[in-house]
């Protein structure tokens, strides 16, 4: 019998570090004898006592006791769950401060990862204000026999419980400030221990509530619900199964969003993706068609269109736009965007953009101007064929550094691109997740 690993303890005063830095996921770093300590709470500058919570072969991990020497950059956070709820990691640094964090996040994925750097950095994208900005979440709901209650809310930091929370400052005050009326709406029902989550969705005025379910509701709980959603404007769909079970228990949501700048409306339905953010995702649709530098001459190709949110826009502005997307009902929704728009010099395709695209018919067509708004793993699959299709100017909008950085790398040391600016944009205040755009030129 192979014999088990001892865990290391812990220990159980509160050490003294010195914070050098912030960590990609916004936790100081800090070097206890020669070993990188992760210390969540704590900031750059910073002389604080900690608790060891983990330690680990490169890297130990902890969590502040006591701040003994503040950054300037430090505030007091504004929710009272922050700490204990795991929605949010930075609302202890200042939102100025938040922004030079994630810039230099993204430099550094640059420098290290893609060995390339931008010619210029472009100013970051804020919006009106960081607090009531989201949109789109997955809530958490547990019945807790022992609080005598159910939690709905976002997960605790690094643990799978639900956050006990009455609030949240950074989803829209219409739901954030509803998790209390949530919590005794599900705990009426008959099933309010087989209710696990609930998705929400909003478009510029509505909301849905979608409610996973793992019993059949009784009668009296879609009167309950129905109820909840007349009272407080929502509008109730259920889940009981995979994605194609989400449905309305009564109204079904139009729900839709425009972007006033182009004179665009999408629309969309509650499980399709659309960005968290309203104000910043305008604010980011004005920035890339001005990097592209749009006229009536360009052939544009939109690789992973969704809805069609970059896509629409550039037909107002560009000779035609090709759009490109992996899944079926999103191209359909795109389609439909477009006839509702009334824009004819636009075409959209189902492709997997992940795997050969040799046949692809739209592939064989000529593009002087490319974007590309690729999930968390990227855009570098489909990189090759860029240069082939004559693609002049590329702006890359990215959820994630460490993908953006490869494929710069890419693009700028093997298929004859220049990196010429990028920047970031804050579409999630207070959270260290870092959204960003660049711009590439064929030299």
């Amino acid at each position: 019998m192979a014999r088990r690993r001892c865990r290391q303890k812990l220990p159980q005063e509160p050490q003294e570090a010195q914070v050098r830095s912030l960590s990609h996921d916004g936790r100081g770093v800090a070097r206890i004898d020669g070993k990188a300590t992760f210390v969540h709470g704590a900031l750059p500058g910073e002389r604080v006592m900690f608790r060891y919570t983990g330690r680990r072969k490169n890297h130990d991990e902890g969590e502040v006791v006591e701040v003994l020497d503040a950054s300037e950059q430090r505030v007091t956070p504004r929710c009272e769950y922050f700490g204990l709820c795991g929605g949010c990691s930075l609302q202890h640094l200042a939102a100025e401060a938040q922004i030079g964090y994630k810039e230099q996040t993204l430099m550094d994925a640059f420098a290290h990862i893609g060995k390339v750097l931008p010619e210029r950095t472009l100013p970051p994208l804020t919006g009106s204000s960081p607090w009531g900005y989201r949109r789109k979440a997955r809530l958490g709901v547990k019945h807790v026999l022992k609080k005598g209650k159910v939690l709905v809310g976002f997960r605790e930091r690094n643990a799978s419980f639900v956050a006990d929370m009455d609030s949240c400052e950074v989803l829209h005050p219409k739901i954030g400030h509803a998790l209390v009326e949530l919590s005794a709406l599900i705990e009426s029902l008959s099933i309010s221990t087989r209710v696990p989550q609930i998705e929400v969705a909003m478009d510029d005025e509505r909301c849905v509530l979608i409610f996973r379910i793992l019993e059949p509701l009784t009668d009296d709980d879609r009167e309950a619900l129905l109820g909840f959603g007349q009272e407080h404007d929502f509008i109730i769909y259920t889940q009981d199964g995979g994605p194609d079970t989400v449905g309305p228990l009564a109204q079904t949501a139009d729900l839709h969003y425009v972007l006033p700048d182009f004179g665009v409306e999408l629309h969309f339905q509650p499980t399709d993706f659309t960005q968290v953010n309203t104000d910043i995702n305008r604010r980011m649709i004005a920035q890339a068609l001005d990097l592209l530098e749009l006229d009536g001459e360009d052939q544009v190709l939109d690789l992973f269109c969704g809805i069609g949110n970059f896509t629409l826009p550039m037909a107002t502005q560009a000779g035609q736009v090709t759009g490109v997307e992996g899944a079926e009902e999103l191209v359909n929704r795109a389609r439909d965007n477009a006839r509702r728009n009334a824009l004819e010099n636009v075409s959209f395709h189902v492709a997997n953009l992940y795997q050969s695209l040799e046949q692809e018919s739209w592939l064989r067509q000529s593009y002087n101007k490319v974007l590309l708004d690729p999930p968390r793993s990227g855009a570098f699959e489909v990189l090759a064929h860029l240069p082939r299709m004559g693609a002049e100017r590329i702006v890359y909008v990215s959820c994630y550094p460490g993908t953006l950085a490869r494929d710069a790398a890419e693009l700028v040391n093997n298929l004859g691109y220049r990196l010429l600016s990028a920047g970031v944009m804050d579409m999630f205040p207070h959270t260290a997740h870092v959204e960003s755009i660049a711009l590439f030129e064929k030299t």
